[in-house]
């Protein structure tokens, strides 16, 4: 079953990648910055690989998974302007979005300000969350456009490179492609971990929430 799962996991990253180019960066990082659990660290870093093959061009690939990263913030971004909060609440469950997420992004944007649109980007679990507060304060859409493309290319470069450099020492080392036999099954093991991790941080606050 788990292998099943990691198969499935695994084809749709790497299918949808192979299949649209640099157009399935886009769309898989939309669906990431959307707040639907597949993780930015995850497809950058296979998109990474396919640089190292000479598929891709490094700084395409990252300007690609920038601009999907605004794309789904932007849905997020109106979700928050025309639904408020309340709508988040009521249908975030359904994406294993917690109060304590909508929470800790409210706290933030609140605190910093809207420069944590940016600086946001660079943080793991907050920088998927944080378009929301955004679209509820009403934020300047120009700005957030920006502060948003500007925090998340650095994100993704520094995701892409680590996948390059990896098939790099893959290639230098052919235990480690014994090892591991093809990319996209770590992929999908990377994939069906995140997923759990993401699952059960959002079942413990629940509990937490109720207790």
């Amino acid at each position: 079953m788990i292998g099943r799962i990691i198969e499935i996991l695994s084809a749709f990253i790497v299918a949808t990648i192979s299949t649209l180019g640099y157009a399935g960066i886009v769309l898989l990082m939309a669906i990431e910055s959307a707040c639907i659990p597949l993780p930015s660290e995850i497809i950058m870093p296979f998109s990474g690989y396919l640089v190292y093959t000479g598929r891709f061009n490094l700084w395409l690939v990252s300007i690609a998974g920038a601009f999907g990263c605004v794309v789904g913030s932007l849905v997020a971004y109106w979700i928050g302007m025309y639904g408020g909060r309340p709508l988040i609440e009521k249908y975030g469950k359904y994406l294993l979005i917690s109060h304590h997420d909508l929470n800790l992004a409210d706290r933030w944007f609140d605190r910093f300000g809207e420069t944590i649109v940016f600086v946001s980007r660079l943080l793991p679990a907050i920088r998927t969350f944080i378009a929301f507060p955004a679209g509820v304060a009403r934020m300047n859409l120009k700005k957030f456009i920006i502060y948003t493309f500007a925090g998340s290319l650095p994100w993704c470069l520094a995701l892409a490179y680590v996948g390059q450099k990896l098939g790099e020492q893959w290639d230098k080392d052919p235990r480690l492609k014994n090892l591991f036999h093809r990319f996209d099954f770590v992929i999908g093991i990377l994939i069906v971990l995140a997923v759990a991790w993401w699952i059960w941080r959002h079942v413990r606050h629940t509990q937490n929430a109720m207790g």
